[in-house]
């Protein structure tokens, strides 16, 4: 298994995805060998300095972490990596929706732990596949750090993260959910971890199903008429995103505290909660049997 890059940058910075491509080499891919660090620092476009929630440090002792608490069960990371990610890299929506910045955690940062995170395990029929490259500089629902940055902005509940872990623990969730409009309704992301808790969902079919018929019912239905949200105030991430200045490192055996926004109201959750029930009902599960 590869190691980090020789030289490791002391911060984030932003790499174009046209400038990805050269270093993503079969060697890197297959986990085999990493790039040294030194040309790859040569491209790419630096973040302002005052800024210290571009320190790499805090994110590199993360993985680091992350990379041994797990190593016998890599998915697991997932959980407990993206709020911590997002509870270190205090960020708005504008500034994640940069690819630039996800590709330079990913190729220059923490290039090991993608490889770690995604390798394809060995089959009988298939040894040594490589990693997909839109690991390193896919979509936000693909790529190995943005996927969990927004899992944990979508699923957070004002403060708390506990919705995250539950989120996060479900490949199937995450994989499918992400690429939908509707997640980006607070109650809807919140009614779907409360079937997750409830064991009402259990498996990704069952999931599946209840996401396509939650996607279709959205074409007719106004979920925010039946589930209406409070506004945030965007003068609390704010304030949250300066203190990163002097947050100290998040804790590694308890849950990190969000911004300081109000949780979404639950007399809103439980009524999506009871409407996606009944929906799951009629939902089209591959392999499940209706009965007549």
């Amino acid at each position: 298994m590869i190691t980090a890059p020789s030289h490791v940058p002391e911060r984030l910075a932003l790499l174009s995805t046209s400038a990805v491509d050269p270093f993503l080499t079969e060697e890197l891919l297959k986990g085999e060998h990493v790039h040294g660090g030194i040309d790859l620092a040569k491209v790419v476009e630096p973040l302002p300095e005052d800024d210290a929630r571009w320190s790499v440090e805090p994110i590199r002792s993360l993985v680091e972490d992350a990379m041994f608490e797990f190593r016998a069960d890599r998915t697991r990371a997932d959980a407990w990596l993206a709020p911590r990610l997002h509870a270190t890299l205090r960020l708005t929506r504008r500034e994640a929706a940069d690819k630039r910045l996800w590709n330079h955690l990913a190729l220059s940062v923490a290039p090991d732990y993608v490889v770690w995170r995604h390798l394809p395990e060995a089959t009988a029929n298939r040894s040594n596949r490589p990693v997909a490259a839109d690991r390193f500089r896919g979509p936000a629902d693909r790529q190995c750090f943005s996927r969990l940055w927004w899992a944990a902005e979508l699923f957070r509940n004002g403060q708390d993260y506990e919705p995250v872990e539950v989120a996060c623990g479900n490949q199937d969730l995450i994989h499918t959910v992400l690429r939908m409009d509707v997640i980006d309704h607070r109650p809807t992301a919140q009614a779907l971890v409360r079937l997750l808790k409830s064991g009402h969902i259990t498996t990704g079919r069952e999931l599946n199903g209840l996401t396509t018929a939650i996607s279709t019912a959205g074409a007719t239905l106004i979920y925010d008429v039946l589930a209406p949200d409070e506004p945030k105030d965007p003068t609390r991430l704010r304030e949250w995103i300066t203190e990163a200045n002097t947050a100290p490192p998040v804790a590694r055996h308890v849950l990190p505290i969000g911004p300081d926004e109000d949780s979404v109201p639950e007399e809103s959750v439980a009524a999506l909660a009871d409407y996606f029930a009944v929906l799951f009902e009629t939902a089209p599960v591959r392999g499940r049997r209706n009965a007549d």
